[in-house]
């Protein structure tokens, strides 16, 4: 909840003005066993801001960390998903206000991914790629997180290899 601090001014007596508190948001890092082995992570591209980062957005009002990173996931990528542990919590500033944005690791489970106006592509691409493309450094260190925070999958069944 935001903070309170006491009005100054034209107000009456013991008027309270919010002050606001950090930008609630939440994400997963979304993967996928790769067919040949090993994982690939889902990468975002966002043509507002021209970057790469994972699926992640702004959580309604008293809503659920978790359950707002799945609404986003879904929303941004189309693709359902079992979530994982959580992964390290990121704090930035955005236009001189704190922002802070807690992830999980999740792997995809189905759907499909359809252009959207704050997604234009989505890439599965091993996590060195992953790393590489990413475009802020904050979300580059949650791919050495994720490694650690789920066992290494074998490939896919069926899958060729």
């Amino acid at each position: 909840m935001g903070r309170t601090t006491s009005g100054k001014g034209g107000g009456a007596a013991g008027a309270r003005t919010p002050v606001a508190g950090p930008i609630r948001a939440a994400g997963c890092v979304l993967w996928r066993r790769a067919a040949t082995g090993g994982i690939e992570l889902a990468l975002v591209h966002r043509p507002k801001w021209n970057d790469w980062s994972h699926p992640k957005g702004k959580l309604k009002p008293r809503e659920d960390a978790l359950r707002g990173a799945l609404r986003e996931v879904l929303e941004e990528t189309g693709m359902t998903c079992a979530p994982g542990p959580e992964l390290p919590t990121v704090h930035y500033r955005v236009g001189g206000r704190p922002k802070e944005v807690r992830y999980w690791a999740a792997e995809a489970t189905g759907g499909g991914f359809l252009p959207n106006r704050e997604v234009d592509r989505l890439l599965w691409v091993p996590p060195d790629t992953a790393r590489d493309l990413l475009t802020q450094d904050h979300d580059k260190d949650l791919v050495p997180a994720l490694l650690g925070a789920v066992p290494p999958p074998g490939p896919v069944p069926g899958g060729a290899g």
